[in-house]
């Protein structure tokens, strides 16, 4: 039973670093789930721990719809230049990371211009968008990574136990 909560629980942690950078795919909370899996295995972390990294996980995952819409209304982004950045994400989505990266970029810059922007102006509030989308990711990215270390570092002494 153990051996089938890691597996799980590794499949879970990868699938949560790359919902870090996927919008589509929940990271930092399916990482946490990874986290729980473990601990119903055989219990190696403290309760202190799981209380910490599930408000971590619940603020990271407000925050990530908080930022960047932040980050677009504090370089004046238009209500059409947010939602042109999400559109612009989502299709790049299916083109490759740096394709969402771009789309998000594009996106966010078309749809102020359509919003009635100079694109002078909507240049500047896309980067705001842009870089207020990055830093939600690279938060969930933070918060995944360590809890993917935590979890590594537990199986691996599970794993030496065994022997």
């Amino acid at each position: 039973m153990e051996a089938v909560l890691i597996i799980i629980a590794i499949l879970l942690l990868f699938a949560g670093l790359l919902g870090c950078v996927l919008p589509a795919i929940p990271g930092p909370p399916l990482s946490y789930v990874a986290l729980l899996l473990v601990q119903w295995a055989w219990k190696p972390f403290e309760t202190t721990t799981l209380i910490v990294f599930a408000i971590i996980t619940i603020a990271v995952t407000l925050l990530d719809y908080i930022i960047p819409v932040w980050g677009a209304k504090v370089f004046g982004a238009t209500k059409q230049g947010i939602y042109g950045s999400i559109i612009g994400m989502l299709v790049g989505t299916f083109l490759t990371p740096v394709g969402m990266i771009a789309g998000l970029l594009i996106g966010a810059i078309l749809g102020d211009v359509v919003g009635g922007r100079k694109l002078s102006d909507a240049v500047g509030s896309g980067l705001g968008t842009f870089i207020g989308t990055m830093a939600g990711m690279a938060v969930k990215l933070i918060v995944s990574g360590v809890m993917t270390f935590m979890v590594f570092f537990k199986i691996a002494e599970w794993v030496i136990a065994q022997f």
